[in-house]
């Protein structure tokens, strides 16, 4: 495959015989005898390899390193060659420097014909697995690349958010599943000064506690059986930018205790480790379930609440925010339909008319996974009604009725009445909760709630 290189040096001889070898092995090839040359044809012909010769007159080349790592943290890797620098024998440590500036190889002098193939397949290799990289971040970025919502609860909400981005704070993610708690907590990180910097998820509820603990702060060499190295955790990956910590209502005792010691204190000690570590991240994080009662149920520290609960943001379902459904459709139409379907897709009106009128037990995520099946089952570019695979929600018509002496109290009202369209919506799920709620479009967590407080009977009554 031919690639175009860039050549560096202010030997004549070096620049003409590597330049000739390269045209041979069909590669096109640049030039320069000096570091500024050099770095304006880095930027403006974005050349896949160079070869940078350590010792220029003016601008060396490891100023041209640290120039183009500067420049490689702005755009994506892919516009930024991969470096070989060419060394002489005697400046060994110098190569070693270039290395680690970012340089993924060296060439000393005088090459010979086959160390340069070796070289200049391994650079090929790092190119690859740069493109690779960058690709999977532009998906990544594109998936999540903006919060969609234009809805005045929406607004409101983003608004807050820009503002809590700037600064170094944490912020707690309150909603319902599927929400878009995560979509969030990236865009807080993209509009924040560390946007460059890593963002990491770690999800409290996917692993024991064991294996959570290991995945947050990672261990010393011998911490455990099998543990044959040392291992930073996702922390110490983050350091400088964000750590996510999604479902932190899940997080077990003991972690909690070490999380509440690393925000207070800022420092963390590795599994099996006895030296104190300094970190700066950021912290964010997000659950679906209500904190204060897990506080008074004895599931979650409240000195660890108040540590998160800096600033608070509360995602609304998709329920609450209708006027959002039309633009959320077309975003994910326009993001699948090019990555499926390889095509551009329309919802017809009743389809709509379908989308507008479900309740959206699942909010977001369920949105986006019907639209994706009806993608998927589509034949043509239209997407009907019966693509979605879901109906209109079930309504629970219940008679109210007031006698002339009876008092309007309108709490006292309210009460009774939602504990009538509980009672009756267990009736018609034969008492299964999971179906009464979603019969309700409610969340089942919620409903086990409101059965407690309504005093509701969970079981049908004996005869």
């Amino acid at each position: 495959m031919q690639i175009r290189v860039l050549v560096v040096d202010d030997d004549q001889d070096i620049l003409h015989a590597l330049q000739k070898r390269l045209i041979w092995m069909g590669h096109e090839v640049l030039t320069a005898e000096d570091g500024e040359h050099a770095l304006k044809l880095a930027i403006e012909e974005q050349p896949d390899l160079m070869f940078l010769d350590i010792e220029l007159p003016g601008l060396s080349g490891l100023d041209v390193l640290k120039l183009l790592a500067e420049r490689r943290s702005n755009v994506p890797p892919q516009y930024t060659p991969e470096v070989v620098v060419i060394t002489a024998f005697g400046t060994i440590d110098r190569a070693v420097e270039a290395i680690r500036l970012g340089a993924c190889d060296f060439l000393t002098k005088p090459f010979e014909p086959d160390h340069l193939s070796a070289v200049i397949e391994k650079a090929r290799g790092q190119m690859a697995l740069t493109r690779q990289i960058g690709l999977l971040q532009a998906e990544v970025e594109g998936r999540y690349e903006q919060v969609i919502g234009h809805s005045p609860r929406m607004v409101e909400l983003l608004n807050t958010a820009r503002r809590a981005a700037g600064a170094s704070a944490t912020v707690l993610l309150l909603g319902e599943t599927g929400t878009g708690k995560e979509v969030m907590a990236r865009a807080l990180h993209r509009w924040s000064p560390r946007a460059s910097k890593p963002f990491v998820v770690v999800n409290c509820a996917a692993l024991p506690e064991s294996l959570l603990e290991n995945e947050l702060f990672g261990h010393e060499k011998g911490a455990y059986t099998g543990a044959g190295k040392r291992e930073p955790g996702k922390i110490e990956s983050a350091e400088d930018g964000t750590v996510f910590l999604d479902e932190i209502g899940d997080m077990p005792a003991g972690l909690q205790t070490r999380l509440l010691r690393l925000l207070q204190d800022q420092e963390f000690y590795r599994v099996g480790g006895t030296q104190p570590i300094r970190t700066n991240v950021r912290f964010i994080a997000a659950t679906n379930r209500d904190l204060k009662e897990a506080i008074q149920d004895g599931g979650f520290r409240e000195d660890l609440f108040y540590r998160l609960n800096v600033i608070s943001l509360t995602v609304p379902p998709l329920r609450k925010r209708p006027d959002d459904l039309p633009a959320l459709v077309e975003h994910f139409l326009r993001l699948h339909g090019a990555s499926i379907a390889h095509r551009t897709f329309t919802v017809s009106p009743d389809a709509l008319d379908v989308l507008q009128g479900y309740h959206w037990p699942g909010n977001v995520r369920e949105l986006e996974n019907v639209l994706v099946r009806a993608i998927t089952l589509c034949p043509d570019d239209r997407i009907e009604p019966e693509h979605l695979g879901i109906t209109a929600p079930r309504r629970l018509p219940v008679d109210v009725a007031f006698s002339e002496d009876e008092t309007l109290n309108y709490h006292a009202v309210m009460e009774g009445y939602s504990r009538k369209v509980l009672e009756e919506a267990l009736r018609r799920a034969g008492w299964n909760q999971t179906k009464a709620a979603e019969m309700l479009g409610l969340q089942r967590t919620y409903l086990t709630r409101l059965l407690r407080q309504r005093g509701v009977l969970v079981k049908p009554p004996s005869p």
